[in-house]
């Protein structure tokens, strides 16, 4: 079923759930998921019999990270094709991205499309960019990092199980950066910012986030890699507070999937959300 053809199945059923409205050049579904739990909101910008392509809101998982745990975003796409999937289709999510990062996801609608994406991934023919908000003025306008990845605690005590680091034993991973702006913006932690794009040449957890901690220039709200990371075992005890905000600034790290595209078949492409844009303003 095509994006066309959903909308109106879905309107004949509830307008409420998929209101229409127009994007830049293209129309964009809004899928409003009612639960028990808060409203989840996510945009399909894209739709065809194999695959379609989502913009993720911060906040929402990819992937169920717990038996019965709270909404996410592989779960409600499964409701939303349940037609299919009783079909003999699937939902399966090509680019994982963080619970805290938004943006541009892939998912594969059938188990061939799941096969041949996979295989483009392989031979790094799904190309990525993102958006991020650094602390500071880099003096580079082009950076780029080849420095291997591994989790932390392989090699040395840490309180973050996931956290990673740089270690030569690690996986290889290679990052581009582009500085694409520097601002001044008065907060009690600084003043200097920047907007970088990240071109991730390979896919490592927390890739973006690790190579730009280590060039000097964490990523703002980065509770892991940014100033303190006894900020994030604080705000697993207390949640967000007024003295986090005063550290972090920002409730989430500032990391946006902005590009996604097949090379030599499709692109797309998502600006950036309100509340890093209004950061940036």
């Amino acid at each position: 079923m095509g994006l066309g053809g959903r909308l109106a199945w879905q309107f004949a059923i509830s307008h409420n759930r998929y209101p229409r409205r127009q994007g830049l050049g293209a129309t964009i579904l809004s899928c409003h998921m009612l639960a028990a739990s808060p409203l989840l909101h996510f945009d399909i910008i894209d739709e065809t019999d194999d695959y379609i392509v989502v913009d993720k809101p911060p906040f929402v998982l990819s992937h169920p990270t717990k038996p019965n745990g709270g909404r996410n975003l592989w779960k409600e796409l499964r409701e939303l094709f349940a037609f299919e999937i009783a079909s003999g289709g699937q939902v399966s999510i090509v680019n994982r991205l963080d619970r805290e990062t938004s943006g541009l996801v892939l998912v594969a609608k059938t188990s061939a499309a799941a096969r041949r994406f996979g295989l483009l991934m392989q031979q790094q023919r799904v190309k990525k960019e993102y958006l991020a908000i650094v602390w500071g003025w880099p003096e580079w306008e082009r950076y780029a990092v080849n420095a291997p990845l591994d989790r932390q605690g392989k090699h040395q005590e840490s309180v973050i199980w996931l956290k990673q680091m740089i270690h030569p034993s690690g996986a290889a991973a290679q990052t581009e950066f582009y500085a694409e702006r520097r601002f001044v913006r008065s907060t009690p932690s600084g003043e200097k910012f920047s907007l970088i794009r990240a071109i991730p040449r390979t896919g490592r957890t927390h890739q973006i986030r690790v190579h730009l901690s280590a060039i000097g220039h964490p990523v703002v709200g980065d509770k892991i890699y940014g100033p303190d990371e006894r900020l994030y075992l604080r705000f697993i005890e207390t949640g967000w507070t007024p003295e986090l905000e005063q550290r972090l600034l920002l409730p989430r790290h500032a990391l946006h999937s902005a590009k996604l595209a097949i090379e030599s078949e499709r692109e797309w492409t998502s600006p950036l959300p309100p509340d890093l844009a209004e950061f940036v303003r």
